[in-house]
């Protein structure tokens, strides 16, 4: 166990997404974390949107992602009638409802000053509307 002075370090990542799909951001996240003096310590990361959410998923196959989009598609389908929140089109309600069964909030450790992600484990910001959005990601960072 490392031992000093607790230090915290905040900061916020901005990405414009293509529109529905699982963009990879551990590399910006990452380099957040490089930008730390923390070596030991937790990083949690809070999207500051109600219609995309955050996960740890595999990033070795891409047709990890092809299937979940798949299943979503399938679980919340896009203009379903039982919806009623329909002004801001027919993908809007269906994208609430996919941050809602999936995460707004990540924590990961860190370890040696990097994620202690598996080794096919990547962070992913999940745009569930159909069209190009610029989100806001919180990045705390707090440790020794």
């Amino acid at each position: 166990m490392t031992t000093g002075v607790m230090q915290q370090k905040q900061s916020k990542l901005a990405i414009t997404t293509p529109g529905r799909g699982m963009l990879n951001i551990t590399r910006e996240v990452a380099t957040l974390l490089s930008g730390s003096t923390i070596s030991e310590g937790m990083l949690h990361l809070f999207v500051q949107h109600t219609s995309c959410s955050l996960l740890i998923q595999e990033n070795a196959d891409p047709d990890v992602q092809t299937d979940l989009e798949r299943f979503l598609s399938q679980l919340v389908p896009d203009g379903d009638p039982i919806y009623s929140h329909t002004a801001e089109g027919p993908d809007d309600m269906p994208a609430h409802v996919r941050a809602a069964l999936t995460a707004t909030s990540l924590s990961i450790p860190v370890s040696a000053g990097r994620m202690a992600l598996g080794i096919w484990q990547g962070v992913y910001l999940y745009e569930h509307r159909l069209h190009a959005s610029r989100r806001r990601i919180v990045v705390h960072i707090s440790g020794v």
